[in-house]
């Protein structure tokens, strides 16, 4: 039978991506990305970063030379220069008055074709005529987002404190300024109507019986932060998704697993079976919603709250974890907020709160979709702009927290790493542990076929050393009561503890393996019938979408979401100015206020008093019991005595 080619698998299989509307980037072909780059770098110290190549000279070729510089150099890679203010403002009032749903369409296009011809002449006149900024295409009125439920309300207090902590944090730290993603949704636009196409990077791997599909996908910017309230905007975004298939023994290609990358998802809980109801498919096409402007992949179509995790608060986000489990496995008090995914306690306060909005009510790629996939670049031994360039494929900000620095290519992360999805695509998404399909028999019988040698061998070891121990005995039994032998004795004892312990060890083995026989011959009957076990057994925790219930927050909440930490700082502070001398209890007052007035927001406040109350029940036994210590453990000590003596006269006397 003809092997299929790799492009005829990666086409066979390539999915379908739903996008949000309002996302403006969209995968894009390699080469006319680098083409509208320059390349620059960084090297160390306080030196302005060094243009290398211009826009227009620079090809793939050209990117994989070997750049050589000191260790310290940073190599990246600019998409599109910033706007200027009368550039962006024109830009702004453009995009403004053609999304106006108060203006007639005639009337509208009118005052978009006109701002449009301001800004092209703006443009023209510019010192910087390679960046190539005229707007041949107004923005599409249709193509709008809108938030919708206000994020902030979704999660508590000392969430939206981090928070307000992290915009903050964006003015000291290196950040991608606004207009960036301006200057690059125009030059992106540019570029599709000089040629509309969406093109992604194929790859096939072949590991340990699996066929791996790789789908790489870039994106000219991600704009999660200027566009869609989320964490971070940087140039270029390269994502990721893998599909595994097995062989049969017909030759047969049957997929069996596909992985998403997402975010903070690792391992098992990236990746779906095939039968999985939740994964999509559109003939043989897993469906992809993606997140606006942040690209994350996602299974089903929603808005998902995403942690951003706080490196140094980690360990205090480790103990409320604790305390959060002791909450609710010792004390029994279960919130009303529905059940978590496996192995999720909640949202923690030291993580922040970011909403992903993966709706699907935008653009679509693929199979039967508006658009449809370009002819895929295949990577098959890794080219040299892979494999030789490890720089970032955008700007590089020196942002502290690094993620406003764009990412490195598909084979490296930003320090120069190869990623494990690349060298360990099974690995990545926990399959190395698990056969294919049609291996899964074999690999059974195999284990059983070891576990049954290795029970022969337990029972000739077992049957030895028991030999031995009854011969040791009988020796220290000869020797006991012989003085003058004592050494003899003390021995033989310590030998027939020594043995008695590896034997009981060798018993423990073999009644496990036992079992384990028992359990690799059901599995084996299991697999024979067809039967695969539950498709999510494998998720530890799941990308769930927020849930209807929560994304319905009324207005008045939204707005208290938004002004409750500013105004909690306000309030602490006019207690400051205006009452020093009761600033604690004013403190205690106004945290108190706002704690109520925030579960009466949430229709929590029975919750709340029930918390109130065994909290102070608890604090209350601890002051009594460090009060009365003394007392309280003469009378522990009085009633177990008796209760012992009880128990122990009960018997004698029964």
């Amino acid at each position: 039978m003809r092997q299929t080619s790799d492009l005829e698998l990666l086409r066979r299989f390539e999915p379908v991506i739903h996008y949000t509307r309002g996302e403006e980037f969209f995968p894009i072909d390699i080469t006319h990305y680098v083409e509208t780059c320059n390349l620059w770098v960084k090297r160390s110290g306080f030196a302005e970063p060094e243009c290398l190549v211009s826009i227009g000279q620079l090809t793939l070729d050209k990117l994989a030379e070997p750049w050589l510089d000191t260790s310290e150099s940073v190599f990246f890679l600019k998409f599109a220069d910033p706007l200027t203010a009368a550039e962006l403002a024109t830009y702004k009032l453009q995009a403004s008055l053609s999304r106006s749903k108060f203006r007639g369409v005639r009337e509208a296009s009118r005052q978009v074709q006109s701002v449009t011809d301001t800004f092209n002449v703006l443009s023209k006149d510019g010192s910087d005529e390679a960046r190539r900024l005229k707007l041949t295409v107004p923005p599409d009125p249709s193509n709008v987002f809108h938030a919708g439920g206000g994020r902030l309300a979704r999660v508590g207090y000392l969430s939206r404190f981090a928070h307000a902590l992290y915009q903050f944090s964006l003015l000291a730290r290196g950040r991608v300024p606004g207009d960036a993603a301006a200057a690059a949704a125009i030059t992106y636009q540019n570029i599709l109507t000089e040629e509309e196409e969406y093109r992604y990077c194929g790859r096939v791997v072949r590991q340990n019986g699996w066929i791996v599909l790789q789908y790489w996908f870039l994106y000219a910017f991600n704009n999660w932060r200027s566009g869609f309230y989320g964490v971070n905007d940087h140039e270029a975004d390269w994502e990721m998704i893998c599909i595994y298939l097995s062989e049969a023994p017909n030759d047969n290609i049957v997929p069996e697993w596909v992985a998403y990358a997402s975010h903070d998802f690792s391992g098992d809980d990236l990746r779906r079976r095939w039968d999985d109801l939740e994964l999509e498919k559109i003939g043989e096409h897993p469906v992809i919603y993606a997140g606006a402007g942040s690209h994350a992949s996602y299974y089903t179509a929603g808005e998902y709250l995403v942690e951003l995790e706080i490196p140094f608060l980690t360990p205090l986000a480790r103990l409320t974890d604790q305390l959060q489990k002791f909450w609710r496995e010792k004390l029994r008090q279960f919130s009303d907020e529905g059940l978590q995914p496996k192995g999720k306690t909640g949202f923690s306060i030291f993580h922040l709160p970011f909403v992903d909005y993966a709706r699907g009510d935008g653009l679509s790629i693929g199979s039967e979709q508006d658009k449809t996939w370009a002819t895929p670049y295949i990577i098959s031994e890794p080219p040299s702009w892979i494999s030789q360039y490890r720089g970032l494929w955008g700007i590089y900000t020196q942002d502290l927290l690094a993620s406003e620095d764009a990412p490195a290519g598909p084979m490296y992360n930003r320090n120069g790493t190869v990623r494990r999805a690349w060298y360990d695509p099974l690995g990545w998404a926990g399959l190395d542990k698990i056969p294919t399909t049609f291996q899964a028999l074999e690999r059974v019988r195999e284990q059983h076929a070891a576990l049954t040698k290795r029970q022969i061998e337990l029972t000739q070891m077992i049957e030895e050393k028991s030999h031995q121990l009854t011969g040791l005995g009988m020796e220290a039994a000869a020797v006991r009561n012989h003085p003058h032998l004592k050494k003899v004795y003390e021995a033989r004892q310590e030998e027939i503890k020594i043995l008695a312990e590896e034997i009981d060890q060798l018993r423990a083995e073999f009644a496990e393996n036992g079992a384990m026989l028992e359990a690799f011959d059901l599995h084996a009957r299991q697999i024979e019938r067809g039967e695969r076990g539950l498709a999510r057994a494998h998720i530890r925790r799941a990308s769930t979408p927020i849930p209807e219930s929560e994304l319905k927050v009324g207005r008045l909440m939204e707005t208290w979401a938004a002004i409750s930490i500013g105004l909690i700082l306000i309030s602490l502070v006019g207690v400051m100015f205006f009452a020093p001398q009761n600033y604690i209890m004013g403190l205690i007052a106004i945290v108190t206020l706002f704690i109520i007035i925030e579960s009466t927001f949430r229709r929590r406040l029975t919750q709340l008093v029930t918390r109130t109350t065994i909290t102070l029940a608890m604090v209350a036994a601890l002051v009594l019991i460090a009060d009365f210590f003394p007392q309280l453990a003469i009378i522990c000590a009085l009633v177990a005595g008796g209760y012992m003596m009880w128990q122990n006269l009960r018997e004698l006397w029964g």
